[in-house]
């Protein structure tokens, strides 16, 4: 099943995104921006572990998605 969406809405808003988040970094301590990164990335890191799959499998699907992007 494909998801129906507008790409270009979905470009500004994930730029609107990176441009606000942007400068609320600029804004904030140093330590603030880090320590909320740094949970971030550790969230990532925990969640990862529910999804096991094989290097070998990860490359599969990253090489099918590119063979997709290529051919027309």
């Amino acid at each position: 099943m494909e998801l129906s969406f507008d790409k270009k809405k979905n470009l500004e808003e994930r730029i609107k995104f990176v441009h606000e988040y942007s400068a609320w970094v600029k804004k904030v301590p140093n330590d603030v921006w880090s320590r909320q990164q740094a949970a971030l990335i550790d969230s990532f890191m925990e969640n990862c572990k529910n999804f096991m799959m094989s290097r070998e499998k990860y490359l599969e699907m990253v090489n099918k998605r590119d063979r997709k992007r290529i051919l027309p």
